[in-house]
């Protein structure tokens, strides 16, 4: 590309994200390097150029709508430029950007390109990254489902997932919702409830689950700390894991909503699990 026709510098990129960058200009248009977008005095002599072009023909009100649509589409802009950004110089050499599909690009840029607010931004990037280094890994119906969720409910949920351990997929563990262990960190019965409204979690107030058809030990984890489980028979045993599930969108959220570890629920939960006639084992924590 021509240097008067784009000003993305490819020579200072990792090859993942100069292809990312290509894929998503293949499916917006023309990306700006974020450095080098021009200052807003010269997009304002731009706008008045349209603007005194448009005068010969148009109304008053006409020239207000020109420069409003430049304005948004201005905005629109650099909000694709810090979320491609973002996500770009989080993408390692093992990305597998050349089979994101740029349909998907292109949805996920629908949906998020009026998104200014920061927190957010990280989150779609993080998105963004995913699928970039893992094509397949967020559906379309989750993109959707994040550009329905306002910075409360992302809030929310980040609070949540510091609740969830990982056996296969990632399971949160809520064995009572009114302890002091959830409720310290904002997540009480009402909250759960929203959660299960919004589609993020499943509630099961009630029952709760159960894992099903261990054998003698289990290892599960803690955000990336094992814990092996023994269990009292040698087969068909079952494990309390408390009373919400992840939705599919939950599951595909939860990775990177940037919870972190709690502590003292890590010990909460061991001490659920011990007294119930577990035998727990785990590596001691350097403090």
């Amino acid at each position: 590309m021509s240097e008067g026709n784009s000003l993305i510098n490819l020579g200072d990129l990792s090859k993942p994200a100069t292809v990312l960058i290509e894929k998503v200009s293949n499916a917006v248009g023309v990306l700006y390097e974020p450095r080098r977008i021009k200052k807003k005095a010269e997009a304002e002599v731009e706008a008045e150029k349209i603007k005194a072009l448009a005068s010969i023909e148009l109304s008053e009100i006409q020239q207000r709508a020109i420069d409003r649509l430049v304005q948004q589409e201005g905005r629109k802009q650099e909000n694709i430029e810090s979320i491609t950004a973002q996500a770009a110089a989080s993408l390692d050499e093992t990305a597998d950007v050349q089979n994101l599909e740029e349909d998907w690009v292109a949805h996920f840029f629908k949906n998020c390109e009026t998104v200014s607010d920061a927190e957010m931004q990280s989150l779609w990037s993080r998105l963004l990254s995913g699928e970039a280094t893992r094509p397949g890994t967020f559906s379309k119906r989750t993109v959707d489902f994040v550009a329905s969720m306002d910075k409360k409910d992302a809030e929310i949920f980040t609070k949540f997932c510091q609740f969830s351990w990982f056996l296969g997929d990632i399971m949160p563990i809520i064995m009572e919702p009114e302890d002091e262990i959830y409720k310290s960190e904002g997540i009480n019965f009402s909250v759960l409830k929203h959660l299960d409204a919004i589609g993020l979690i499943s509630f099961e107030s009630t029952s709760g689950y159960r894992r099903m058809g261990f054998g003698k030990l289990a290892k599960i984890y803690y955000f990336g700390r094992p814990t092996i489980i023994e269990f009292p028979k040698d087969k068909d045993n079952e494990l309390n894991i408390g009373k919400v599930l992840l939705t599919r969108a939950g599951q595909e959220l939860a990775p990177i909503c940037g919870a972190k570890m709690n502590q003292n629920f890590y010990e909460y939960v061991i001490e659920k699990w011990f007294k119930s006639g577990l035998i727990v084992q785990s590596p001691l924590l350097n403090k």
